[in-house]
C-alpha cells in the first residue's frame, strides 16, 4: 500500500541511492540543506514499508517551489509520482502558498500538464569553465551587511521573499556574491555556489533591458572562477548572455521548462535560476 511521509535523516542513504540512478550527483549535505530549508516539506513514498520515491519542496510565502521528484524504476507508471506531486502541492497550499513553480525536463512536461501545471518559459542548463574576463561593471563583493538589500532586489524579481534560501548562501564564505548598488539599493546581483571543486552559478537578478549589466556581472564572477567547472540555468530568451557564454566555450547541456500551478509569476527582469529544485 502506497504511503507518503515526511523525510528524516534516516532516509538520506536511500535519497542518495535513488537520485544517483538519475545521475544527479547529490550527497548527504544536499538533503540536509533541503531539510533545513523546509523540514516538513521533503517527502518519502513507501510501498509496504519499502522506500520507493521522494519529493522535495520549499515555501517562500506566496510562492512555493516543487523540486526533486524521483520514483524507483520498478515502481514507475503506477501512480506514485502523481501522488508525491499532489501531496507536495497540498502541503504548500496548507502553508498558504498561492502559486507553485517547478522546472520540468522535456520528457516530463505532459506529466505535469496532467497535474494542472502550465507552461511559462524555456530554460537551458549550460556548462563550461570560468575564464579571465575584465568587466565594465561596478560590481562589488557582497558583505554580510548587504543581505537585506540583496533579498529586497531578489523579491522585486522573483515575486516573494527568498530570504531563508539566500541568507545561508550569502553567509557561506566559500560562495561568491557580487552586487551592483545604485542609488543606495542593490539593483542587480549574482551568486556562485562553490563546492566539491565546482561551482553552480545562480541566482542572477538584473533589471529587464540591461543585458550588458547581466553579462558584466557574469564576467565578474566567472573571472573569479577561472578554470573551475561551472554550470548555470538560464532563460533561452537571454540570447546576449548565451552567445557570450558559447563564445567562451560553454555548451548547452539540456532544456527544461518553467511551469506554474496557479497564477504565473512573471516579473520584468533578467533572472537565472538558483537551482532546478529551489527556483
Amino acid at each position: 500500500m502506497l504511503q507518503i511521509r515526511t523525510m528524516s535523516n534516516e532516509d538520506f542513504p536511500f535519497a542518495i541511492q535513488i537520485t544517483g540512478q538519475m545521475g544527479w550527483n547529490l550527497v548527504e549535505d544536499d538533503f540536509k540543506f533541503m531539510m533545513e530549508l523546509e523540514p516538513e516539506g521533503c517527502f518519502v513514498a513507501t510501498d509496504n514499508s519499502e522506500r520507493i520515491g521522494l519529493a522535495t519542496t520549499i515555501n517562500y510565502g506566496d510562492i512555493g517551489w516543487f523540486g526533486n521528484l524521483v520514483v524507483n524504476k520498478t515502481h514507475r507508471n503506477k501512480g506514485a509520482g502523481s501522488q508525491l506531486v499532489k501531496h507536495s502541492i497540498e502541503y504548500l497550499l496548507r502553508k498558504h502558498v498561492k502559486t507553485v513553480g517547478l522546472y520540468a525536463y522535456e520528457n516530463r512536461i505532459h506529466f505535469y500538464n496532467r497535474l494542472d501545471f502550465k507552461y511559462d518559459s524555456d530554460f537551458i542548463v549550460m556548462k563550461g569553465k570560468g575564464f579571465p574576463s575584465p568587466s565594465n561593471s561596478n560590481a562589488k563583493r557582497a558583505q554580510q551587511s548587504d543581505i537585506a538589500k540583496v533579498v529586497e532586489c531578489d523579491e522585486s524579481c522573483f515575486g516573494s521573499s527568498r530570504r531563508k534560501l539566500l541568507e545561508p548562501l550569502l553567509s557561506d564564505q566559500d560562495n561568491l556574491c557580487y552586487t551592483v548598488i545604485e542609488n543606495g539599493h542593490v539593483s542587480a546581483y549574482v551568486v556562485a555556489k562553490v563546492y566539491r571543486g565546482m561551482a553552480e552559478l545562480g541566482p542572477l537578478v538584473c533589471p529587464a533591458g540591461r543585458n550588458s549589466l547581466a553579462v558584466d556581472l557574469l564576467k565578474t564572477v566567472l573571472d573569479k572562477l577561472n578554470g573551475v567547472e561551472v554550470s548555470l540555468f538560464l532563460p533561452t530568451k537571454e540570447a546576449t548572455t548565451i552567445n557570450m557564454l558559447e563564445g567562451k566555450g560553454f555548451t548547452r547541456e539540456f532544456r527544461a521548462v518553467r511551469m506554474f500551478h496557479g497564477l504565473p509569476v512573471v516579473k520584468n527582469c533578467i533572472q537565472t535560476a538558483e537551482s532546478l529544485e529551489r527556483g
